[in-house]
Parts: structure tokens; sequence; C-alpha cells
């Protein structure tokens, strides 16, 4: 039950990094604007540079282009009110408006989780079924994983939004982050919030053990049958397609993790901030940069794209 003699709020105030000293939040506007154009850049080069080369039309490019740009709209959810934060503390947002960044940050979050999954399923297919690739993982295949990926984000949105919206937010405005997040909002509530709780921890639970459970057993799979290849240049090629894609899902998951699945927790909250800000402002980064220096078909496309030589030549 709501508690007696309280007053609804209609807009919250971000805490986010107000207790820094002007200078460090100056610092921290330059390094995150400077992240934030490096992301943008970076993944519409990649988007780009796929879409107008020919011979990256396949289903592991195809899946990069759209975590690129899920990546990049994720961004747009989030970074643009935390640079406007760092300048003007306790800056306040409507419910409305709370709502609608928890919503798209949650979509294209829950759908980069899953999208690593698909290309973790496809290096499967490339690497275990190589004779059955093209036919596994065709065009139309391509588009369902990637629309579901989607549906999965959107669905799974919908139901946290509802979850956390449907409560009354009373008294305590103030919302110590730097974005409309789950955990944070609960903080705020004027009644038990113990179901919604159970229904946040499910969703994690869904969104990071079960892909990662899956990217893990692909990946045995992988890993038993490269070792069975007989020409070592054939076992590092096969290790070297599955390189990027391994390195982005462990900085991925590990920081989300941290984020989600630890037990919450009142202390610690500049801690906690940081390692939310490393994991919204650094892992969409990951992406262009991982994929662009570790892997040879992007580089010479790019170095083509610049009027240069390819390194293959």
């Amino acid at each position: 039950m709501p508690r007696p003699n309280f007053t609804a709020i209609s807009e919250f105030t971000f805490e986010g990094f107000s207790s820094f000293k002007w200078q460090y939040r100056l610092i921290l506007f330059v390094v995150f604007l400077g992240l934030y154009l490096l992301t943008l850049a970076g993944n519409g080069i990649i988007v780009t540079i796929i879409r107008l080369n020919h011979h990256l039309h396949i289903p592991m490019y195809f899946f990069l282009s759209v975590l690129s740009i899920s990546e990049t709209c994720y961004t747009l959810a989030i970074i643009p009110l935390t640079l406007l934060g760092l300048l003007r503390p306790h800056q306040p947002i409507a419910i409305p408006e709370c709502a609608t960044q928890l919503f798209f940050y949650l979509t294209f979050g829950i759908n980069n989780c899953f999208l690593l999954t698909v290309m973790g399923y496809d290096r499967y297919v490339a690497i275990c079924k190589p004779l059955r690739y093209t036919v596994i993982m065709g065009k139309h295949a391509c588009i369902q994983l990637a629309c579901g990926s989607w549906g999965i984000g959107l669905g799974m949105a919908i139901i946290q939004v509802t979850s956390v919206f449907g409560l009354p937010f009373c008294d305590a405005s103030v919302i110590s982050h730097f974005f409309c997040d789950v955990r944070p909002l609960l903080k705020l509530a004027c009644v038990d919030t113990t179901i919604n709780e159970i229904i946040n921890f499910i969703v994690s639970v869904c969104v990071l053990i079960l892909p990662m459970g899956l990217i893990f057993i692909s990946y045995v799979l992988n890993i038993s049958t490269i070792l069975k290849i007989t020409s070592s240049e054939g076992r590092w090629k096969a290790f070297a397609t599955c390189g990027s894609h391994l390195t982005v899902v462990i900085i991925h998951y590990g920081c989300a993790s941290i984020i989600y699945l630890k037990p919450k927790s009142d202390s610690l909250l500049e801690q906690d901030r940081l390692i939310s800000a490393a994991y919204t402002v650094l892992t969409p980064l990951l992406n262009p940069v991982v994929y662009t220096l570790r892997n040879k078909e992007v580089k010479d496309a790019l170095r083509r794209a610049l009027g240069k030589k390819p390194l293959s030549s």
C-alpha cells in the first residue's frame, strides 16, 4: 500500500555526477562527448562500408551492420541527456520522458545482447557446419534472426517499463543515477517493490545468463571443431573469425553482469555510476574499434574507401 500523506510527483531529477567538482564534471563532459562522437562516426563508417562493398554482403557483416545501427540508437537514448546533466547538475526530466528513455534504453540494450548471440550462432554454423552454411544462414533466415532480436528487446522493454511506471512515485524524486534505469527508479516508489524486483531479476537472467550460456556452448563446439583441423593456417584463420566477436562479448557481458546481476546495495553509488558510464559510453565504441582493427576484410574495405592500397594486395 502507498505510504500515507504523500504527494505524487510529476518529474524526476537526476543526481548524476553532481557530487563531483565542476572541473571533474567538465573533464567527464569532454571525454564522454569525444567518445560519443567517435561511436557515431565509427558505427556510421561500418554501416556505410558494408552497404557499399558487395563482397561484405554476407551474414556476418549483415549482423554487424544491424548491431552498429542498434548501438547508435542505444547511445542516442542515453548520452545526450548525460552530457546535458554534466553541464547542468540536478537536471529534471518529466515522468513520461523518463519512461520513454527507459523504453528505448532497454529495447536497444536487450537487442544488442541477442544480436551478439545471433552473431555467435552465425560463427558456429560457419565453423561447425560449413557445407550447409549458405542454406542455414540464407537471407530470409538472417532477417528473421535480426527481427527476432528486435522483437525480444521490444517485448521485454514493454514488460519492464509497464512494471516500473505502474508504481506510484511520491516524496523522493531524485534518481541516484545519470539516466532512467530500473533499479534507481524502484527505489523511489512508495509501495513495496518486491514483485518488480523479481521481474527485473528474471528479465536480467533471460537477457544475460541465457545468451551467455548459448554463446559459451557455441564456442565450446567451435573450439572442438577447430582443434580437429590439421592445417595450422586453417586453425588460425578459424580462430581469427571468432576473435573480434569474442572480444566484444566478453567486455559487453562482463560490464552488464556487474551492473545488473550483483546484489543491490545503497553503498558505492558513485562507483556504480562510473561502471554504468563505462558500459553505456565505452561498449558502443567497442563495436567499430574491435571489428575494424581485428577484421582484415573491413580494414581492406576502409582502405579502398580512402583510396589506399588494401592490405591483402
